[in-house]
């Protein structure tokens, strides 16, 4: 088993639901042990009924998983939970809400015997275009965006459909490279948020180490993009991750987003191949059922 341990940076302006998020993940880690580094308790209240054991500098939470600060000894903190046993299996720092990402994720890449997974960083539907324009929290918002792989959106279910749309719209155009989710009450796939990378790497054709994924290339053309996408999201196909583009009836390109149960689908500028990589875990893919939806729509 490799040494090295994975670490997620989350971040976000204050409010955007980094608690939340954390405290679902601890529900449901995937039989993970999970280590969240926070800068003191107060700032990420752990569900009580998660809660085995508390102590000045650590709380033992259910599964097997610990809570603990840093404080001002990032590096400190990392090295004592490597020292763990049993070791956590990834780590997750929960930055505050004014803090960059980028500077945190930083630091872990400069110390051996840890790997950075991704910097996620949670976005409200609500409130996140006002905060990135104020005076005082604009140019904070923004370098957070910009630092991040996937961005979270939070609260879609307390604005409407175009407002979402406008969100996301917005949110590419402060970061074009990122993974764009949106989500309610923090519910989204575990394995997707701390094996960001991994899956990326199976999307994109890369070797990766853990067999524990498998992958199927779909072609999408000539029907419903959204029909297609709701299908591969909710069909209990075994996918959990889908991207790719699709051309609906006119031609028209499409980008899909699949994470869980969640996806999105928006037109795109310019001509793409009409191919969906689709992934889940190895032997749970319903491949019969995905390879005659090729070419489909539906």
């Amino acid at each position: 088993m490799s040494t090295v341990l994975p670490v997620t940076v989350i971040g976000g302006y204050l409010g955007a639901g980094k608690t939340t998020l954390v405290n679902a993940m601890l529900r449901d880690t995937g039989g993970r042990r999970l280590a969240i580094l926070v800068n003191e308790f107060g700032a990420l209240p752990i569900d009580e009924d998660l809660i085995e054991a508390q102590g000045d500098e650590m709380i033992s939470i259910a599964g097997g998983c610990v809570c603990c600060t840093f404080g001002s000894d990032l590096t400190g903190a990392l090295q004592d939970l490597s020292a763990l046993n049993p070791r956590p299996d990834h780590i997750i720092i929960e930055a505050s809400g004014v803090a960059m990402p980028g500077a945190i994720a930083a630091n872990v890449g400069l110390l051996d015997g840890f790997s950075l997974s991704g910097i996620i960083v949670l976005c409200d539907c609500e409130t996140i275009r006002a905060q990135a324009v104020d005076d005082y929290l604009g140019d904070t918002v923004l370098r957070q965006l910009r630092d991040a792989d996937m961005l979270l959106l939070t609260k879609a279910d307390l604005v409407t459909q175009d407002q979402l749309t406008a969100t996301e719209g917005w949110l590419t155009a402060q970061n074009s490279t990122a993974d764009l989710v949106t989500c309610v009450a923090g519910q989204v796939p575990t394995d997707v948020v701390l094996d960001r990378k991994r899956l990326n790497q199976i999307a994109s054709g890369q070797p990766h180490a853990d067999d524990g994924f498998e992958s199927l290339i779909i072609t999408a053309q000539g029907g419903d993009p959204t029909a297609l996408a709701r299908h591969l999201a909710t069909g209990g196909l075994g996918v959990i991750r889908a991207k790719g583009f699709s051309l609906d009836e006119s031609g028209q390109t499409h980008v899909v987003q699949i994470v869980g149960e969640r996806h999105t689908v928006k037109p795109f500028d310019r001509p793409m191949p009409a191919e969906i990589v689709v992934i889940g875990r190895r032997g749970q893919l319903d491949r019969e059922k995905l390879s005659r939806l090729g070419g489909t729509g539906t």
